[in-house]
């Protein structure tokens, strides 16, 4: 669900940068904002498919007769010479975020992902990790976890969930805004387990899609031009998943349904559904906040006791909701612009400092893949480490 803490529009579900009272949109700052470089050995590329599911309706907006979709992909690229940087979000989707959080024109990051570079070649192809982000959020919100798995070799496939996302911006320029209506007491379990559930159903549809991209098959709905080498470079043998928030939510779902995954992350979101408490004989690690969240614990217990398949659960200690995404390290950053005072800024993106944390993440999901989907031994997973004294093994 929706961060705690976090000031969020009237108009939307988007999770919005806390704005100190009486500040409006102001002309644009000349800070630019910036992420922290992957750490892997390899360059990153990245292109972004439109898919039409055509076996359903929209879940939203049912006038809608097909489900539309934008999928980001992001892979080791062979060069990057002539290939632009992408924007951490389109300047239209920039301005709706701006509009509907109130905020003045600010210089969002560009990421490391260059578009539509060649994709290196690599004997089997690379393994595959999908994204699945919170509500209200957008496929771009874990960039720094995502660009950094790319560039140690992984194919990282991002999902903006249409009408569930803040906004998702479409090839002919038309941008599709939430439709989920508004949460409330009464309706908010109801509404949830709805959107997982569609989620879920995305997230069946994108695989079937990777699959016959693997194989050659042209299927962006405005028949882009794809990277070279993109062909048969997705080891579909080895798949996981994560997400935040609702994210996580859909992960164990969607690894309680579907088969094709062998292993996911939940990144501190509360299993709704009964889907996502089950558990299955695969492999899920719960990573999550120290603080206390009732429905959340509660949840993760219920999945513990029903889980089958290898188990884990870290604590980060110092973390909020969302320190999980690239907000922890942005917020920092904004806050002397917006003038939001340092005791907002630890309330919404914890007390652990930005960069650490996007570190530390980084280091465990990394190491979480690498034993399930690559064999390698990490003994991150084994107990507290020295190196990374924020993170607490749960019993």
């Amino acid at each position: 669900m929706l961060a705690s803490g976090l000031l969020v529009a009237s108009l939307g579900t988007a999770k919005a940068m806390p704005v100190a009272a009486g500040s409006g949109p102001a002309p644009s700052p000349q800070v630019q904002f910036t992420l922290p470089a992957p750490t892997g050995h390899q360059r990153v590329g990245t292109v972004s498919l439109h898919l039409v599911d055509r076996s359903r309706p929209d879940p939203w907006v049912p006038a809608q007769p097909d489900r539309h979709l934008m999928i980001q992909i992001w892979y080791p690229a062979a060069t990057v010479r002539g290939h632009p940087n992408a924007p951490w979000m389109t300047p239209a989707i920039a301005r709706a975020y701006e509009r509907l959080n109130n905020l003045p024109v600010l210089n969002w990051p560009t990421t490391a992902g260059h578009v539509g570079a060649p994709v290196q070649r690599r004997r089997a192809g690379w393994p595959v990790l999908l994204y699945s982000h919170g509500l209200g959020g957008w496929r771009t919100e874990a960039t720094a976890l995502i660009e950094d798995l790319a560039s140690r070799g992984y194919v990282v496939v991002t999902i903006d969930h249409t009408h569930d996302a803040f906004a998702v911006e479409f090839p002919d320029g038309r941008l599709e805004p939430s439709a989920i209506p508004e949460l409330t007491d009464d309706n908010e379990v109801e509404l949830t387990t709805k959107a997982v559930e569609a989620r879920v159903a995305d997230t069946r549809f994108v695989l079937d899609q990777l699959a016959a991209l693997n194989r050659g098959r042209d299927l962006d709905a405005d028949h882009r031009r794809l990277p070279h080498g993109l062909r048969g470079a997705l080891d579909l043998a080895r798949v996981g998943m994560f997400g935040q928030s609702d994210g996580g939510t859909t992960t164990a779902a969607a690894l309680h349904d579907d088969s094709r995954l062998t292993a996911g992350i939940n990144l501190d979101g509360t299993l709704w559904t009964p889907a996502a408490v089950a558990g299955s004989r695969r492999p899920l690690l719960l990573f999550g906040r120290q603080e206390e969240d009732a429905g959340r614990d509660a949840s993760w217990a219920t999945f513990w006791a029903n889980q089958r398949g290898p188990k884990l659960r870290l604590k980060l200690a110092g973390a909020a909701h969302d320190t999980f995404l690239d907000f922890a390290v942005l917020l920092p950053q904004a806050a002397p612009i917006l003038g939001i005072p340092p005791d907002e800024v630890a309330k919404a993106a914890g007390t652990i400092e930005g960069r650490r944390a996007a570190a530390v993440v980084r280091a465990y999901v990394s190491a979480y893949f690498d034993r399930y989907l690559r064999g390698r031994h990490s003994d991150l997973l084994d107990g507290p480490s020295s190196r990374y004294p924020e993170v607490r093994f749960a019993p």
